[in-house]
């Protein structure tokens, strides 16, 4: 890791990739220069959830959503 830090090695994609799953974060999180606040911390929640569903599953949840959002822009 030092050699990468400072750039002594070149960083590949597969350890690139390893990093941000070590790290429980996407990785244009590690590309992107966000500062605190910058990013949406729910919308991540959200699509961390949604990337492990299966096409069925995210079909569900969007439906739901868009139920929730009806129903929310009805009586608030």
């Amino acid at each position: 890791m030092s050699h990468i830090e400072t750039a002594n090695t070149k960083l590949s994609l597969s350890v690139f990739i390893d990093i941000a799953q070590a790290l429980e974060v996407r990785t244009d999180a590690l590309v992107h220069d966000y500062t605190a606040g910058s990013v949406d911390c729910s919308m991540e929640e959200i699509i961390a959830i949604l990337e492990r569903c299966s096409a069925k599953e995210s079909r569900i949840i969007a439906e739901l959503v868009k139920a929730a959002k009806q129903s929310f822009d009805m009586y608030l």
